[in-house]
C-alpha cells in the first residue's frame, strides 16, 4: 500500500527531538567586527547557514533572540543587515561581556520563551558560543550548538570548542538539520515551509562551491 500520510504527530511540547513548539533560537555577535577575524570558514558559509535557520525559525515560528556585544559602548557595530533583515519586529539585546549568559537582559529573553531546547550560534566559536552553551547546560537547558553557522579565529580553536561544548553534554546539529527537525514528516501539511528554504538553499551553496573553485 502507498505510504501517503503522516505518522501521528508526538506531542510537540515534550518531543525528545526539536519541534516548533519546545525550542527557541539564539543568535550572538553577528558583528562585522567578529567576521573580521574568523577563519575557520568564510563569511559567505556562515551567512548562508545563519540565514537558513533564520528562514526555519520565522516559517515554524520559532522565538528567535539576537544579542551583540559592545554596539552601546561604540566599540562594535550590529548585527549584520542580511540577517537582521530576515527577522522583522525582532530587536538586538546588546551587552558589555563576551558570556551572554551573564546579561541579565539576555538571560531573561531566554527564559521568557519558556522553552528548554537552546538552538544556538554565534561567534566565535570558541568564546561567545561556547560560554553561554556551558552555562545553560549547567542550568538544565538542552543545548544545540549549529556547527555550519558558526567560526572561530582558527580551525583548532573552532574544533576544541565543539569537543569542550560536546563533552558538557551540548548536542551539536547543522542549520539544515535543524530545519529538517522541525518539519519531520513531508506529508505533513506544512512541509512546504521547508522545501522552500531548500530551493533557495542549495542553488546559494552550489553558487558558493563555484566561486571557491575558481
Amino acid at each position: 500500500m502507498p505510504k501517503t500520510a503522516a505518522e501521528p504527530i508526538r506531542d510537540p511540547k515534550t518531543d525528545r527531538l526539536i519541534t516548533p513548539e519546545n525550542c527557541a533560537l539564539v543568535l550572538i555577535d553577528y558583528q562585522p567586527e567578529q567576521y573580521r577575524t574568523v577563519t575557520s570558514a568564510t563569511p559567505e558559509e556562515i551567512n548562508l547557514n545563519v540565514v537558513a535557520l533564520c528562514r526555519f525559525a520565522t516559517a515554524y515560528d520559532v522565538p528567535v533572540i539576537v544579542s551583540t556585544v559592545g554596539v552601546d559602548m561604540g566599540v562594535n557595530t550590529g548585527t549584520s543587515a542580511e540577517i537582521m533583515a530576515e527577522l522583522p519586529g525582532v530587536g538586538e539585546i546588546d551587552r558589555t561581556g563576551v558570556n551572554a549568559w551573564e546579561d541579565e537582559e539576555f538571560r531573561a529573553a531566554v527564559e521568557a520563551t519558556g522553552r528548554r531546547k537552546i538552538v544556538i550560534a554565534g561567534l566565535w566559536t570558541e568564546v561567545c558560543l561556547t560560554f553561554p552553551t556551558l552555562d545553560m547546560l549547567a542550568e538544565g537547558y538542552e543545548v544545540y550548538p549549529v556547527a555550519d553557522a558558526v567560526g572561530g579565529i582558527s580551525a583548532v580553536s573552532h574544533q576544541r570548542a565543539f569537543e569542550r561544548m560536546i563533552q558538557a553534554g551540548a548536542q551539536p546539529v547543522t542549520a539544515l538539520s535543524f530545519g529538517s527537525e522541525l518539519m519531520r514528516n513531508w506529508a505533513r501539511p506544512n512541509s512546504g515551509k521547508f522545501r522552500q528554504v531548500l530551493q533557495w538553499y542549495f542553488p546559494e551553496r552550489f553558487r558558493l562551491m563555484g566561486e571557491g573553485k575558481a
